[in-house]
Formats: C-alpha cells, structure tokens, sequence
C-alpha cells in the first residue's frame, strides 16, 4: 500500500518522530500542502494522513485509488464524510490526545488575565521597578480566582478537566452543555445552567463547545451584553465561536476586562482581523494541543488507527 504524510510541519519541528506511522507503510512524507498542490501530492496513495487539507465530494471523486484517511487531529470538519462512505473510504480521527494540554493552557490564559503577569512583567524589564519609590506597585487591579465563579460552555473531555481544575482553585462552577442530564450525578459540584444564567454569573467565560449552526459567533454583542461587566473570556475551541468584531469592541469598551485565544475565524490569522489591535488580547497561534507529550500520542494513535484498519479492525473510525 502506498501513502502519504501531507502536513509533517503541522506536528513535528524535529522534537518527535513519524516512525510509528513509516515503520507500518512506505509513506512519502509532505512539509506541507496546499489546496494547489493537494492532488499531485496525494497521487495514486491509497492512504493519506491529513490534518487540515479539505477532502470535499469532488477531492474523493478525483482520487479513485484512495482507501483509508488518517485524520491527524480530533476535528473533521475538513472531511466530507457522507463522500467518503459513498467512495467506500475509510476516515478515522484521533480523540482526547491534548485534553490536559489544551486545559493546561487555558488555565495559563485564565491566570494571565486575571494577575496580568505579562504586563507586570514587561513593566519591570522596562526598568520601572529600578525607578520605583516603593517596594511594589502594580499597573492594573490583580484579580483573585477564589470565590468567584468560572462558565464552562461545553462539557466535553476539555471541558470537564476545566471544571476539576476551577474546583482545586475554590471557584464556583458553571457549565453550560446540551445534554446535563449525562453529567450531573457525576459532578456534584458543578451547577448545570441554562446559557443565559452562564452569561449572567460567570466572572470567567471559557469555551469548549464543538463548532455548529448552534455555536456559531455565540459570543457576539448581544449575547455580550448580558455578561457581567468586567468578565474575562477564553476561547480555546473554534475561532468561529466569537465574532471577532464585537469581542473587539467590548474590549475597547470595558465590557469584557480581557480575553485570550488559541484559536481564531482565519487560520493563519489575517492582518486585519481586529483582535490584533484590541487591548488586553491575548493571542497564540493554535498552540494549545501541540505538547510534546500530546504529539508523540497523537503520532501513536494515528499509527495504531492504520494498523488496526489494515487488520480489518478499525479503531476511530467516522464512517462507520
């Protein structure tokens, strides 16, 4: 069987390696790849490991010899699954690989927001310290996370390790998600609310929904305007949840204290996306699953979701 890697550079910087995947199938590994040059880089392959190329009807009607796609991620909304059983192909993704990664940074955002460390921290190198008159100062009011409540949208494998951290922290807990009725016996000491209560009590916004009709730009002016004053908001989720204009907006207002984000509407971020010039925005460039740790899992999955598919046993698949 013949296969190909299209986004080496996506996963691996040279601190990890392929090799679970190449000692499996000669595989003909790709830096990157482009909707240009998508097809002459797949060729004849059979199988293809992906992240984020689209693989629309037309792409599995343009690739006949294709069998097996090897998500290299949890998200598939690039693949067009109902195209993919009818070609008879194959799909498998990757779930919960980076849940204490993603969680791991999202606590960092949360803390850099409410004790504005960086900015403390450039005040200092700045040399504002050396000219201080007193022992301390600070630019901005430190915000302490105890007894104030957290909003977690979304309750999935992120979204409850978030929970179980807020608790270790003694805040109060708020969870929006569709089904509560799945979770609430198990988590005693999270309060499951309806959308409009998470927006009205929560002192701290985190989002860990999915991306759909139902998601999309939730946080937007209106919904905004029913937050508390001086809310902090977190999205390490899906750009398209924020509409970005707006959270702009309410950062320039006051509305919204501050924000951080891993993720945004266009990825690589454009030059005019206006977050890049509102205050107290924290932004890193979709960074939050890319441990170490969680790529040498991620790698390992993938492999183990090939080899049990060529076993005729597949593990994570999409379309059965």
């Amino acid at each position: 069987m013949k296969a190909v890697y299209l986004e080496e550079k996506a996963v691996n910087r040279g601190d990890i390696s392929l090799e679970p995947i190449t000692s499996i199938v000669e595989t003909t590994v790709y830096e990157n790849t482009t909707e240009v040059d998508k097809f002459e880089h797949i060729g004849d392959a059979e199988a293809v490991f992906t992240n984020k190329v689209i693989f629309d009807a037309d792409t599995f009607d343009k690739l006949p010899n294709l069998k097996y796609i090897g998500v290299c991620a949890t998200g598939y909304n690039v693949i067009d699954l109902e195209a993919a059983r009818r070609h008879g192909v194959t799909v498998t993704n990757v779930p919960a690989y980076s849940t204490e990664s993603v969680a791991q940074l999202a606590w960092g955002f949360i803390l850099e927001c409410a004790g504005r460390i960086s900015e403390h921290s450039d005040s200092v190198h700045k040399g504002d310290w050396v000219k201080s008159e007193t022992f301390c100062y600070w630019l901005s009011p430190v915000t302490e996370l105890a007894g104030k409540t957290i909003g977690i949208l979304g309750f999935g494998n992120i979204g409850s390790r978030m929970a179980e951290i807020a608790l270790a922290f003694r805040m109060k807990v708020l969870v929006h998600t569709a089904h509560p009725e799945k979770y609430a016996d198990d988590n005693p000491d999270v309060r499951f609310v309806t959308i409009d209560e998470l927006w009205a009590e929560s002192d701290v916004i985190t989002l860990h929904a999915p991306m759909n009709d139902e998601t999309s730009r939730i946080i937007r002016s209106e919904n905004i305007e029913k937050m508390k004053d001086g809310v902090i908001l977190i999205n390490v989720s899906r750009g398209g949840l924020v509409d970005e204009q707006d959270l702009s907006d309410a950062l320039k207002s006051g509305k919204i204290a501050a924000a951080a984000a891993d993720v945004v509407s266009v990825e690589p971020m454009r030059a005019d996306n206006p977050l890049l010039t509102a205050p107290n925005m924290v932004i890193t460039p979709h960074m939050a699953w890319a441990s170490v740790e969680a790529r040498r899992r991620l790698i390992d999955v993938v492999a183990d979701n090939f080899k049990s598919f060529l076993e005729g046993n597949t593990r994570n698949s999409l379309t059965d």
